[in-house]
């Protein structure tokens, strides 16, 4: 039985259909055996610092294409954070020699609106962008405001499609829907195949890669043209006539399993289109397999193998003797799902020892019912059991974490939690760039990175010493914290006396 309903207005979100969850302390160990069994369960706060909205996280999917216009039916404050998807979508088609030409629309709500609603506003919004733009496809997007006073928009928007040349579709993404911010991204790719994705003509030596800034285009262009494929980088500089053809593709890649798990079954399960669920394509272990997989799923295993061989000989005693280096350091990493089981991999082969991991959220399944390979492989192979949370950036849990077990680095993907450690004066490794590990190269530039943060550490010991932080001493020391989950606390003076 299928678990895509593509019929439906918009996806379950994480919660309700993955069973994923916001709050826990515990270990590895205990966290693998209660997502094997089915029995992890969320654990509330009484106190929350801090969230992301999924409603920015929908419309940054669209406003990343090109050739768009979202609408967004929220006062004008909504469409502050996705403002910036926008500039940087811009500035990243010019360098790829593209012209970015989506926009953006705010419907601004008022007091007034909220009262009376605002659907009837909608059509002449719609015919102005239509008139002004000319964009190859108009999306209107819910909020907090119109999901609360109940805008049906649907209803609209099916209205509007008939009277157009273009799609005119919504997307369901009130704020208020999850605490997950990867939901909204899960709604976005909902949309796209439910209302752009055509059944398939004919097959397309293309593969699929759902990434977020595609900083290596050039590179894995190059790497699946050894393969005789093209990559169609989703979903930055698109177009949707590109989307259109995806169920054409012989498979769909992920740069990140979170980011990719709606859109990839969807695919797979609707069109044939296989899912590549490898490990991601990190370090050696993790990269190795990504293109071994990618190699068996098209018929090229023998070009995989060529290209691996070749490669790995240029980098793998550099990478052997930054090792020597790394060894034995600590470090707490801080990050989404898709990347802290994954970073911490990475981090092991590299010599270092994890003691405490924190996930912005877990997916203890993804939606093809298996556990997410990273934390499988992480927990088969890891070289110690470490301690585990899992906090939705709640950043006073990730400063009381740090202060209590002072490790020698701490890594992040996230600049917020990365400032405030280096506050405390621990080094700090900012994973920005998804593909900061990508490959062999870009293995040895990271663990090159991890040495140029613990050698010279002068700037945390600067800051930490003209920094006064938020945080007092009474506060810390208390022994039931507010924001610790109740065995939680136990568990990290554990590690910390470990």
């Amino acid at each position: 039985m299928g678990t895509i309903n593509i019929d439906a207005g918009t996806v379950p979100i994480r919660e309700t259909r993955l069973g994923s969850i916001t709050g826990y302390y515990g270990d590895l160990e205990d966290l693998s055996t209660k997502s094997s069994c089915g029995n992890l369960k969320n654990r509330e706060r009484c106190f929350s610092q801090c969230s992301l909205c999924l409603n920015m996280c929908s419309i940054g999917e669209f406003t990343s294409l090109r050739d768009v216009a979202v609408i967004n039916h929220a006062p004008a404050g909504c469409n502050a954070g996705s403002a910036a998807t926008k500039v940087f979508a811009k500035q990243i088609a010019e360098r790829i020699g593209k012209e970015y030409n989506s926009v953006l629309v705010g419907t601004d709500l008022n007091e007034s609106d909220t009262v009376f609603g605002a659907t009837e506003s909608l059509p002449d919004i719609v015919r102005q962008v239509y008139e002004n733009y000319r964009p190859s496809a108009i999306v209107i997007a819910s909020s907090c405001v119109s999901g609360v006073i109940g805008e049906d928009i649907e209803s609209v928007t099916s209205e509007l499609d008939r009277q157009y040349d273009i799609p005119i579709f919504p997307i369901q993404c009130e704020g208020f829907r999850s605490k997950i911010w990867q939901s909204g991204a899960d709604i976005a790719d909902h949309a796209f195949v439910k209302y752009i994705v055509k059944p398939p003509q004919e097959k397309r030596n293309v593969i699929n890669f759902k990434n977020f800034f595609e900083s290596e285009r050039q590179q894995i262009t190059e790497i699946f043209a050894e393969l005789g494929v093209t990559p169609q980088f989703l979903y930055l500089n698109s177009t949707i006539e590109e989307v259109e053809h995806l169920s054409e593709s012989l498979a769909t890649v992920s740069i990140c399993g979170t980011l990719g798990t709606y859109l990839g079954n969807a695919l797979e399960e609707l069109y044939g289109v296989p899912y590549i669920r490898s490990l991601n394509p990190n370090g050696i272990t993790g990269f190795e397999s990504w293109l071994r997989e990618i190699g068996k799923k098209i018929g090229k295993s023998a070009e995989v193998e060529n290209y691996l061989t070749r490669e790995k000989a240029k980098y793998i005693d550099k990478i052997e003797e930054v090792k020597d280096e790394l060894k034995g350091l600590t470090a707490v990493i801080g990050m989404g799902p898709g990347y802290a089981f994954d970073v911490g991999r990475v981090l092991q082969e590299l010599g270092l020892e994890i003691i405490w991991t924190t996930a912005w959220h877990l997916d203890y399944r993804y939606d093809n019912g298996e556990m997410p390979t990273s934390l499988r492989y992480m927990t088969e192979h890891s070289a110690n059991n470490f301690g585990v949370s899992v906090a939705d950036q709640q950043n006073f849990e990730i400063m009381h974490t740090l202060k209590t077990l002072k490790p020698d680095v701490y890594f992040s993907r996230h600049p917020g939690t990365t400032v405030w450690a280096v506050k405390q004066g621990i080094a700090s490794v900012f994973v920005a760039d998804e593909y900061t590990i990508f490959g062999y190269r870009g293995t040895l530039n990271f663990a090159n990175m991890i040495l140029d943060a613990v050698r010279n550490r002068s700037f945390e010991q600067n800051l930490a010493a003209r920094t006064k932080l938020p945080y007092t001493d009474w506060w810390y020391e208390q022994n039931n914290q507010a924001m610790l989950l109740n065995e939680g606390e136990t568990r990290l003076r554990e590690a910390a006396a470990h």
